[in-house]
């Protein structure tokens, strides 16, 4: 008795007909191995050390180096393979990929309001906005974004069209929410801060302000190009169909977020460079050096 299995391979990004294929597919290969070690980092620092887990700042760090460690991990299909995740879709995920993008958007827009209100309404912010607090909405974010993704599936075609109008209507109010925010937390730092004694307290409001001013300066200038490309086809008509997402220069802009937002973490924050080293890359390299001084 003869089984036959029909067993469809989804086929690489690129035909290695030229030196430019390799060098794209190693491209993608080293960023996400790149990505998946930075934000995996950041994300065991933070787990690892409770001075951390004790600030709602880091809290949110947690939550966006998960999402960017996921995006990481998920280079190794969209970007490897013959993977096209926009109309018309080829080889997608579903949109699961893509969305984590989402998660990180409503991520930075509580981060900023939670830095606002930490350093212009201290009282009510040390009253009402406890770790429990920021713990669930970071929770739901992802419950937010996944929910909605999985309720577009279930719903007939025509509510689904609705859903997706709703959440382009959405990211737009959200963007002119966190333009907003970005400015508002830059003159917080340019003048409040300035009035205030100098001490500890003084040099953490304002490197914790600096940091969401910085992620979501980057992420903007990253993603801002996809989304413009997008709202700019919609309005004439045309869209520029790519072969696959590792060929299209947004795409790999926008992606960069994932190994840019926990680099400026790092490079902003002493503390959390202390920590990753700490309970990560200092481990690593003790035991690398055990490792040659037995084999030598």
């Amino acid at each position: 008795m003869t089984l036959s299995t029909n067993v469809t391979f989804v086929p690489l990004c690129v035909d290695f007909d030229s030196p430019g294929d390799y060098f794209l597919f190693i491209f993608h290969i080293l960023a996400g191995i790149s990505t998946v070690l930075v934000a995996g980092s950041v994300v065991c620092g933070i787990i690892s050390t409770r001075a951390l887990l004790i600030q709602n700042r880091f809290i949110f760090m947690l939550n966006t180096s998960i999402s960017d460690t996921l995006t990481g991990c998920g280079i190794f299909y969209q970007f490897l393979f013959d993977v096209r995740e926009d109309y018309p879709s080829k080889n997608g995920s579903y949109y699961i990929l893509p969305s984590l993008l989402g998660v990180n958007i409503i991520t930075f827009l509580f981060a900023q309001f939670d830095r606002y209100f930490a350093v212009c309404h201290p009282f009510f912010y040390a009253r009402f906005i406890s770790t429990k607090v920021v713990i669930c909405v970071s929770v739901y974010t992802w419950v937010h974004v996944y929910g909605q993704l999985v309720l577009e599936r279930l719903v007939p075609l025509s509510k689904a069209m609705e859903i997706a109008v709703y959440s382009r209507i959405s990211i737009f109010i959200i963007i002119i929410l966190k333009v907003s925010m970005t400015i508002k937390l830059f003159v917080v730092v340019r003048y409040q801060l300035l009035r205030e004694p100098p001490g500890p307290e003084k040099d953490n409001k304002k490197e914790s302000l600096l940091i969401i001013i910085l992620v979501v300066v980057f992420f903007l200038l990253f993603w801002g190009p996809s989304l413009f490309f997008s709202i700019l086809s919609s309005l004439i008509g045309r869209h520029r169909l790519f072969r696959n997402d590792a060929v299209n220069p947004l795409k790999i802009l926008s992606r960069t977020n994932a190994l840019c937002t926990p680099s400026l973490y790092l490079w902003a924050s002493p503390s959390l460079r202390a920590a990753v080293w700490k309970t990560v890359w200092g481990k690593i390299c003790k035991r690398r050096k055990m490792l040659f001084g037995i084999l030598a």
